[in-house]
């Protein structure tokens, strides 16, 4: 380790930081450990990077500094020696489906540029800019699908759901009523000789094209009934799918648009077939493809292709000119560059029309490293959360090589983690905690990996040097077996599995192998209406600040009953209504209720600040001024779970929820927590709780993917310990996973692979654990076997590189 000094940080205290001094060496690998919520993104992200963050900023217009100074500045007394610093944290995926990997990761530019300039064009046709290959301009996107590649439509199928019945019967879906829509299709349809009251598959077909998609509008005249007398009117024919169009494009109601969008299909755009691009654009070919299927093919396999169009150019087979093959030469070898510095991390699977909405947020991290690994920078500081998220173990080896690429061109590293393997490997380990919350914001250790061996206090030690006792590998007997056949899904393709009901499954893997796809399969096919499935995933819990912690698990409602009862809220009259911040009355009239004010920073993603007036409390003063046992409502949101439980010992109905929140390792968050600052797992673990707390059903399966996302060992073991509870209480678990203590406490196990994308999405092993150990198709039975009779020495040995 070779460090050029150090950066000083002194009386940090932001979140839950008590006044926090530590010296975090430059040019040096340091991860950054503790258990959920200790405070170790507060001191990565929150206090230094924060700080370069202000410093860049205090750099810039006046403007923009008048805008971020509502934001605020880490609660710090001093840092120094800092350099400037770059982020890669945990995020999802733009919410556009029109971002993609290839977009995110410029690869996109560099193809759109290759096949503009060096493409193989049709006889006549004209060169194209590279624009012309983008769906997301208007000189590129399909014009029938506005670039979308899918569009909207209706079939026969579709609008006769039934073609036993006759029209007067409501055959056409459209016009199934009896009123006065109805009654004049029926008249129309006999004024044109045709039969309304015959099963509607006996007509012949011509008729019925004709009554469902004719772009023929005759008028006709019709005998009515006005007021109980005979009257003559003019009708308007249209088709049934022209009716459906109109009023699908005029109607303003939810519920009418809703019945309407029964009758269209989402399929591939019939013009571009799902490619997005002009017929010109598709009309460009480079190694014999054109740029949509480039696109839709895994990374590993587009260098290869690329090679060929080169050596078709070299042997002078595609009609390019010199100029033509020197700009192939160049854009081939940028692009292999880039992409080869993404399969390295392990993303080798992906392809780059992969929809940014469609990678998780660590493999979508680990495509902006690799866009750090490329860009050269020196004397940067990198801070990365937890780069190892949704990596199987023998992914990680790779990951570790990458990160040492960073600090070996001069930089320095900072990495919140929670795979150990990588904490034994750094030149630094700096242990927060000791617990979480209120009960954690200390720097337990600052020093060396091997030093932490010796720090009693430590979560992390005890298992980073096997202090822990190993899992026993004791299967659980299924009360049945369910079998399914046919399987398919992305890359998954006719897969047959054998699920065990009644106990737990893993369902395991290298990145790419299937798992997720498989999961979803699996969970789709259960759902045939005798189960009760409860799918608890990563997504956000809310969107916005207003949705939180204690409304999303139903504690508050309770809350707001005993605020209600209370002396002083039945002398003013209030119920339970006003103290909810969604109610104008009780709400803080500047944030409406949400605690936090918007801030567009215009060349930045939108920021969220305390509000000035309500000071995050979400109340207006008067609301304020009710208080139980001591405390208002804005005093108990801003509660941790664990202060909690003691606040509301006495309440068993809140109590209930606090203690499920408590046992998935949730007793740091604030009962007040925004969902806009909860990562996926903690998302995860919230609706986990939720499960939790509901009454135990026969037939009920439980699916969650990666539940162990963004926790420390410590909190993995308590995980085990609740969904052994969720078995125990005759659910199913179905989980994707690769933390071997989750996998080694399942009861069956079922690995996809062998590889990532193409090469991944079949069953290579199903066993129990103690099984699978023996099993030489499995890549993670290595891993398994290391977690359970690892040594001392064995557990402090790094990743081998790869």
């Amino acid at each position: 380790m070779q460090s050029s000094g150090s950066i000083r940080v002194r009386g940090a205290r932001e979140h839950n930081l008590q006044d926090v001094d530590v010296d975090l060496p430059r040019d040096c690998f340091v991860v950054f450990t503790g258990v959920s919520g200790s405070g170790k993104s507060s001191l990565a992200f929150g206090t230094v990077f924060a700080e370069s963050q202000k410093r860049y900023f205090e750099s810039v217009a006046p403007y923009a500094r008048r805008l971020l100074s509502q934001v605020g500045a880490p609660d710090v007394d001093l840092i120094d020696g800092m350099p400037p610093a770059v982020a890669l944290q945990q995020a999802r995926g733009a919410s556009s489906s029109r971002s993609s990997l290839g977009t995110l990761s410029s690869l996109s530019d560099v193809l759109r540029l290759l096949y503009s300039r060096a493409g193989t064009y049709p006889d006549g046709a004209e060169h194209l800019p590279a624009s012309a290959f983008s769906p997301n301009t208007a000189v590129g996107a399909c014009p029938a699908c506005a670039g979308t590649g899918v569009s909207r439509s209706t079939t026969e199928a579709l609008l006769v759901p039934d073609p036993t019945l006759s029209i007067d019967e409501g055959a056409i879906g459209v016009w199934a009523n009896r009123a006065w829509v109805g009654l004049n299709v029926r008249r129309m349809v006999t004024k044109l000789g045709i039969d309304i009251h015959v099963p509607w598959h006996t007509l012949p077909q011509k008729d019925r094209d004709w009554l469902l998609f004719t772009d023929e509008e005759p008028r006709m005249l019709l005998q009515g009934n006005k007021q109980g007398e005979a009257s003559q009117y003019h009708g308007h024919w249209s088709s049934a799918e022209k009716f459906l169009m109109r009023n699908l494009a005029k109607t303003q109601s939810d519920t009418q648009r809703e019945k309407l969008e029964a009758f269209r299909a989402e399929g591939p755009c019939p013009t571009c077939h799902g490619k997005r691009l002009r017929p010109a654009a598709l009309a460009v070919t480079f190694a014999g493809v054109d740029i949509a299927e480039l696109a839709a093919m895994p990374l590993s396999s587009v260098c290869a292709l690329l090679d060929e169009g080169l050596a078709q150019q070299a042997l002078g087979t595609d009609r390019h000119g010199a100029a033509a093959s020197s700009a192939a030469r160049s854009l081939v070898k940028d692009f292999g560059e880039r992409v080869e510095a993404i399969i390295a991390l392990g993303l080798g699977y992906l392809s780059m029309d992969r929809s940014s909405t469609a990678l998780s947020p660590g493999e979508l991290q680990r495509v902006r490293l690799a866009g750090q690994l490329r860009s050269g920078l020196f004397g940067v500081l990198y801070v990365l959360d937890e780069p190892s998220a949704g990596l199987h173990p023998a992914d990680s080896e790779a990951l570790y090589d990458a990160l040492r690429q960073l600090v070996a061109a001069g930089n320095s590293l900072f990495v919140v983690e929670h795979d150990l393997s990588i904490a034994r490997a750094a030149d630094w380990v700096v242990d927060v905690g000791p617990s979480a919350g209120v009960l954690g914001g200390h720097v337990v250790y600052s020093g060396p990996p091997e030093g932490l061996a010796d720090v009693e206090d430590s979560a992390t030690a005890e298992f980073m040097f096997d202090r822990t006792p190993r899992p026993e590998l004791a299967a659980r007997e299924p009360a049945s077996w369910t079998t399914m056949e046919h399987l398919s899904r992305h890359n998954v393709d006719d897969v047959d599995i054998r699920l065990p009901m009644g106990v737990m499954t893993a369902i395991t893997g290298v990145s790419g192998s299937g798992k997720s796809s498989l999961l979803t399969a699996v969970t789709e096919r259960l759902d045939d209406g005798e189960r009760r499935i409860t799918v608890i995933d990563q997504r956000p819990i809310g969107r916005s600040p207003r949705s939180n912690l204690a409304t999303y698990t139903g504690l508050f409602d309770t809350v707001r009953r005993l605020f209600a009862a209370t002396p002083e809220a039945k002398e003013r009259g209030w119920t339970a209504g006003r103290f909810s911040f969604n109610v104008a009355e009780g709400r803080c009239p500047t944030c409406d209720g949400e605690g936090f004010i918007a801030i567009e920073l215009v060349f930045l993603p939108t920021s969220y600040s305390s509000c000035p007036t309500c000071h995050g409390s979400r109340y207006n003063p008067e609301t304020l001024e009710v208080t139980y046992s001591g405390r208002d409502i804005g005093q108990v949101l801003a509660m941790t779970a664990v202060e909690a439980v003691e606040f509301f010992a006495d309440v068993p109905a809140v109590l209930r929820s606090l203690t499920t929140l408590l046992d998935v390792g949730l007793g740091y968050l604030t009962l007040g927590q925004p969902a806009t600052e909860l990562s996926g797992g903690e998302a995860q673990r919230i609706k986990l709780a939720t499960e939790l707390q509901r009454p135990s059903r026969d037939n009920s399966v439980v699916v969650l993917d990666e539940p162990t996302g963004g926790l420390h060992p410590v909190n993995v073991r308590d995980l085990v310990r609740v969904l052994g509870r969720l078995v125990d209480a005759g659910d199913t678990v179905v989980a994707v996973e690769h933390d071997m203590q989750v996998i080694a406490a399942a009861d069956w196990v079922i690995e996809m692979g062998p590889g990532g994308g193409d090469k991944g999405g079949t069953v290579v092993a199903t066993a129990t654990p103690k099984d699978l150990l023996d099993d030489p198709a499995s890549v993670t039975a290595p891993y398994l076997r290391r977690a359970i009779e690892s040594s001392s020495q064995e557990s402090q040995k790094p990743p081998t590189t790869s």
